[in-house]
């Protein structure tokens, strides 16, 4: 497996703004913007903006994750996996 991580930020400048994105990798030639904001007076403002929607993202992701992971395992013990 690569070492590209699957989300990443992007931040680029449209006239006097800035726009910031977070990318999702696909596939390796295929990535989607999951999230976006524009408007941004500064570049900072919008890496800020990018960073904290991330790590919002990802705990999310993660909470989620874990409680799929419960229900599995719990699935699993009452016999419930497949045969």
């Amino acid at each position: 497996m690569a070492g590209t991580p699957k989300y990443s930020t992007r931040i680029t400048q449209t006239e006097a703004t800035w726009r910031a994105e977070i990318v999702r990798r696909v596939t390796a030639k295929r990535s989607h913007v999951s999230k976006s904001q524009d408007g941004f007076t500064s570049e900072a403002d919008a890496k800020a903006w990018a960073d904290a929607e991330l790590k919002a993202m990802l705990a999310v992701q993660a909470k989620r994750a874990a409680k799929d992971l419960t229900r599995r395992v719990e699935k699993n013990a009452k016999g419930g996996g497949r045969h």
